[in-house]
C-alpha cells in the first residue's frame, strides 16, 4: 500500500549508519554472487542457506550435497538471500529508509544485536506455523519487520515521503504508514495462507522489535517521541 521514499528524521548519536550500509552492502553482493553463478546455484543457495522448517524441526534431511553452513547458522544466513531484485530491493529500500534511525538510537553494537535477533525471531516464527514445509524460507523482511517497528516506536510522528498505491507521492506521519503496513502483516498471516509470502516471519521480526527496543535503546532516547525534534549536529561515538 505504502512505498517508504525518504524521511526527514536526521542523525543525532551516530556520525554515519555503518552497520545499516553494511548489512545492505552484504545482501546486493551475496544476491549478485547468486544470480551470476546461474539459476542451479543459486537455487542449491536458497536451500543450503535459506531456513527449512522441517530440516530444523528433524522431519526431514537436506541432501549433503547442498549442506553451506550448519543448521544452526540457517537461522541468520537465510536474511542474506533474496529470490529476485524486486525481493532485494524491497527490503533494502525499507532497510536505507528506517535503519539509519534505529542504528543511530541503539548504537552500532546493540544494532547489530538487534536486527540478528529479529532475523532468528522471523525463522523461529516461520517454523513454528509452518513445522513441516520443505520449502527454504529466504529474505530479510524478518529482520526489516523489526526495524520498522522499532523506528515506529521510537519516532511515530517523523514525516515520511511514500508512494501511495505504488504512483501517488504523499508526505504523511510515520504512525499512519507504519501502523498500517503492521497490520496489515496480521491481516495476511490469517488470510494468505498459501502465498509464496512467509508473513509469520513478518510478524515474528514485527514482535521481537516491539520488544527489544525497550532495552537495547540508549539511555535517554524516548519512546514513542512526542514531537519531530530539529536536526542537531551528530555526536561521533
Amino acid at each position: 500500500m505504502f512505498i517508504p521514499l525518504y524521511d526527514s528524521n536526521r542523525l543525532r548519536y551516530i556520525k554515519h549508519q555503518y552497520v545499516t550500509l553494511t548489512i545492505i552492502a552484504i545482501n546486493i553482493v551475496v544476491y549478485v554472487f547468486t544470480s551470476v553463478s546461474g539459476l542451479e546455484f543459486s537455487q542449491a543457495a536458497a536451500y543450503g542457506l535459506g531456513y527449512i522448517p522441517s530440516v530444523a524441526y528433524n522431519l526431514a534431511i537436506l541432501p549433503p550435497e547442498l549442506e553451506m553452513v550448519p543448521l544452526p547458522a540457517t537461522y541468520i544466513t537465510y536474511a542474506f538471500v533474496h529470490a529476485d531484485l524486486i525481493h532485494l530491493g524491497g527490503n533494502m529500500l525499507f532497510l536505507w529508509v528506517f535503519g539509519d534511525n534505529v542504528e543511530d538510537a541503539f548504537g552500532h553494537l546493540r544494532y547489530i544485536l538487534f536486527y540478528f535477533a529479529c532475523t532468528v525471531a522471523g525463522a523461529v516464527m516461520h517454523g513454528m506455523v509452518t513445522p513441516d514445509s520443505q520449502m527454504p524460507l529466504i529474505g530479510a523482511s524478518g529482520a526489516v519487520a523489526g526495524v520498522v517497528t522499532a523506528y515506529l516506536m521510537l519516532h511515530p510522528r517523523v514525516r515520511l515521503w511514500v508512494l501511495a498505491f505504488a504512483r501517488i507521492p504523499l508526505r504523511l506521519p510515520a504512525y499512519i504508514v507504519l501502523v498500517t503496513w503492521i497490520a496489515s502483516q496480521f491481516l495476511m498471516i490469517a488470510f494468505d495462507t498459501g502465498g509464496n509470502i512467509s508473513w509469520a516471519a513478518h510478524v515474528g521480526g514485527i514482535i521481537a522489535g516491539a520488544i527489544l527496543v525497550v532495552p537495547l535503546r540508549r539511555s535517554g532516547v524516548p519512546l514513542f517521541e512526542k514531537i519531530e525534534v530539529p536536526p542537531e549536529p551528530a555526536r561521533v561515538e
